[in-house]
């Protein structure tokens, strides 16, 4: 169920993806569910409500439920586009609560195709990239309850290696690993 307006559809392979993610423990327990994930991997729709999974003591969303709930997914989206050759990480984030959550909000993650070939140029010739991407979670009327602001870093595999060995880092060491 898309959240947002969008030309964007779901493919049999995103469902699932999102069957699973929804059903993954440490994002169920967050309170936040998926309701869109584009075929092409670039659009993501979460919504959050308050239930008891998020409830805190003056009756409203809890804080670690707004920032947990929307904390992987740009990186697994930078992840999934990218593919098996780059290496992304989640490097920082920065939340704003502007007002409390007493009901239901949504929020949509977005990646153009101009920051996947700005991305992939900058890693092309520096080996490696930061950027800053930003996310709000609002109510069907457009009010803005939480801003996001996810720093994501990303670099070619070799060069990641290479930057590893060099600072002595542990070689066993390889994230994103893919089977």
């Amino acid at each position: 169920m898309k959240l947002y307006t969008s030309d964007k559809k779901e493919s049999i392979s995103s469902w699932w993806l999102r069957f699973r993610l929804n059903h993954w423990p440490c994002l169920w327990c967050t309170g936040g569910k998926i309701q869109f994930i584009s075929s092409d991997l670039r659009e993501l729709h979460v919504s959050l409500k308050k239930n008891l999974r998020t409830l805190n003591r003056v009756g409203t969303i809890y804080g670690g439920s707004i920032y947990s709930s929307v904390d992987p997914y740009y990186m697994l989206m930078m992840m999934w586009i990218l593919g098996p050759d780059y290496v992304v990480w989640d490097k920082a984030a920065k939340v704003k609560f502007v007002r409390p959550i007493l009901d239901k909000v949504k929020i949509r993650f977005l990646i153009t195709e101009e920051l996947i070939e700005k991305t992939k140029q900058d890693i092309l010739e520096k080996g490696e990239i930061v950027f800053d991407l930003p996310a709000k979670y609002e109510d069907e009327e457009g009010a803005v309850y939480a801003t996001f602001e996810k720093t994501i870093y990303a670099a070619s595999k070799e060069f990641y290696e290479k930057k590893l060995a060099s600072k002595n880092m542990i070689s066993a060491f390889k994230p994103n690993k893919r089977s």
